[in-house]
């Protein structure tokens, strides 16, 4: 295959075609490489190897085939020099973390953040010495207040889990590198099919592949992307060293995930915006949150920003737990789970799933509440799923 205007492919096809390498047999699918290490053909060339004259592969913690052509195909799609992909997407939150800071500097996140994503910034970071400051991400003056001569690196979700809160990631972008400081992106929510961080400004995208580069619930995976030069002089030996690196047969998984990527992230998008158009418009609903309609508190951001809408929906019910549970209980096509970007549509009560162990004034502060539920659309046919929802609001 020519690849003389790879430069010119649309998304589609690189994430099809992206990064592919073939053994000498000439396999159609990517080949998986269950190997955890490599031989030699003689002591010299094992010496070349490990002192880097030679470029091939050494163990499977540091780098693998079938791994390297997903982290390649991934730097297609995001416009990234450089990536290592992890065993899940929160190892890939904190050693692009860890990568970025030492004992004594500051971070800077805010306070709307998965719950394992705060640990690491609220609690565990702390134990090494790097303090922490949790803001309102859409007030641009407190990212401006937070600032301190030791602040080294920002991390932030942007649409937010759970409640899709926009944050302005150029404007924040700017601020930090002023400051000498890098912007890490949680990339989940929006994916790269509908945003690209790096080209509004950050410096680190991270990914949990589980979600839906995936998309079918079949394994973890995370992705860190960056510059060359920070991939290489910051993050790769405490990688190489701490052990996060992703299975190869994961690898292959997400490899023949992210063919249908796009296909998918459209049509859940598409009938994600149906069924915000149903919830906001129906009595038992008092909150709708939908980065996609012109009610988003944040709609200017997300047009600026997005290329369209999310695969997600947050909403609140006027009854409460009870009414949110009931509902819940009352899907029938809908699964209850605490994971998102599926091939199935799955609902989720944050305030005691995934946001749990957050105590209730910073459940409160974050806008999740008892009646707050996190709907993750998935592929069933939309009008199946629009009735699934309007007799199960009729319950309540």
């Amino acid at each position: 295959m020519s690849t003389d205007n790879k430069q010119n492919w649309k998304p589609a096809t690189k994430l099809v075609h992206g990064g592919t390498t073939r053994s000498s047999f000439g396999e159609t699918s990517e080949a998986m490489y269950l190997t955890q290490g490599f031989v030699y053909d003689s002591a010299e060339a094992a010496e070349a190897r490990f002192i880097g004259e030679d470029p091939g592969y050494i163990y499977s913690r540091y780098a693998n085939p079938t791994v390297a052509m997903f982290e390649k195909r991934m730097c297609e799609i995001e416009g990234a020099e450089a990536a290592r992909a992890t065993s899940s997407g929160m190892a890939a939150v904190h050693s692009a973390l860890m990568a970025c800071v030492r004992a004594g500097d500051h971070v800077i996140a805010p306070k709307a953040l998965f719950g394992s994503c705060r640990y690491i910034v609220e609690k565990l970071l702390p134990r090494f010495g790097v303090e922490s400051t949790l803001i309102d991400g859409t007030d641009l003056a407190q990212w401006k207040a937070a600032l301190r001569p030791n602040t080294k690196a920002a991390f932030m979700e942007s649409p937010t889990n759970p409640t899709l809160e926009v944050i302005d990631v150029r404007a924040v972008a700017d601020l930090l590198h002023e400051a000498g400081a890098r912007l890490i992106v949680d990339n989940v929510f929006a994916t790269a099919i509908w945003q690209s961080p790096l080209e509004l400004g950050a410096d680190v995208v991270v990914y949990s592949a589980t979600k839906h580069i995936d998309g079918q619930g079949r394994c973890l995976g995370g992705i860190v992307l960056s510059d060359e030069k920070w991939i290489t002089e910051e993050f790769h030996d405490p990688y190489k060293h701490t052990g996060p690196a992703m299975s190869p047969f994961n690898a292959w998984v997400l490899l023949k995930g992210l063919e249908t990527l796009p296909l998918r992230v459209e049509r859940q998008t598409h009938t994600a915006s149906k069924i915000a158009d149903l919830l906001a418009d129906h009595a038992a609903v008092s909150r709708l949150i939908y980065p996609g309609r012109e009610d988003h508190p944040q709609a200017e951001i997300a047009r600026r920003q997005m290329r369209g809408g999310s695969t997600m929906i947050a909403f609140d019910l006027a009854g409460g737990k009870e009414a949110a549970f009931k509902f819940s209980n009352a899907l029938n096509i809908v699964q209850l789970s605490n994971n998102l970007g599926d091939a199935k549509s799955l609902i989720t009560h944050p305030a005691t799933t995934t946001h749990q162990s957050l105590d209730e004034s910073a459940r409160l502060e974050l806008g999740i509440t008892d009646k707050t539920l996190r709907f993750s659309v998935g592929l069933e046919d939309t009008d199946d799923l629009l009735a699934d929802v309007t007799q199960a609001l009729a319950q309540v």
